[in-house]
């Protein structure tokens, strides 16, 4: 029978505390600074050329293990309320029924699934996207991450950028109109570009 001293405990406890301390150390919470990150999208109009509009309220948490990048995670919540296209009349369509309706769903959120790495230091973030009342599969692709400075304030601060795509009927926003020359008032495909800056959790 081996007898385990209370010293040699704290030994032990010790050595384990050290040999993973590494580890423990590579991971890190990020928060998403709303003040500096922002939704970009654009879509078809008319057939003829492309409107953009932002969503500038997003709010969030990322979980970075930069030892392994596919340990890491994202939540984030935009809130449609803040659409704006630049022309108040349109962004108010696009928050009635018609589109958003952001009085029924004020908010989409992202969550993430999985992450796989790519080259050059670029990663695909899988994840579900909410958005009306639906939830469907969506991917990320993601530049790559900046390296981590310290602003004037003394706050450590990172970020990001990433891209993608879906089809706004997959998420039962399908109100349109027909053409007289043929064609359609909205596109389907929607064309998102991220902006996103974080500041890290003490």
């Amino acid at each position: 029978m081996i007898r385990l001293t209370a010293a040699r405990v704290a030994g032990l406890f010790t050595a384990a505390f050290l040999f993973a301390a590494p580890v423990l150390a590579s991971a890190a919470t990020w928060n998403i600074d709303p003040d500096h990150s922002s939704i970009g999208f654009k879509v078809r109009h008319l057939m003829v050329s492309n409107v953009k509009g932002v969503f500038g309220k997003v709010s969030g948490v990322v979980n970075i293990d930069d030892r392994d990048l596919t340990r890491s995670s994202v939540t984030a919540t935009i809130d449609t309320t803040s659409i704006d296209t630049g022309v108040a009349k349109r962004d108010a369509h696009l928050k009635s029924p018609d589109f958003l309706d952001v009085a029924k769903y004020p908010t989409m959120t992202f969550v993430s699934t999985g992450l796989t790495r790519g080259s050059g230091g670029s990663f695909k973030v899988l994840g579900n996207l909410t958005l009306h009342g639906v939830t469907r599969p969506v991917v990320l692709d993601v530049e790559g991450l900046s390296p981590e400075v310290k602003d004037p304030m003394g706050t450590i601060r990172r970020g990001a950028a990433a891209s993608t795509a879906i089809n706004r009927k997959d998420f039962g926003l399908t109100w349109n109109k027909m053409l007289e020359a043929g064609g359609v008032a909205v596109g389907d495909e929607v064309t998102i570009s991220i902006e996103v800056e974080m500041t890290k959790a003490r």
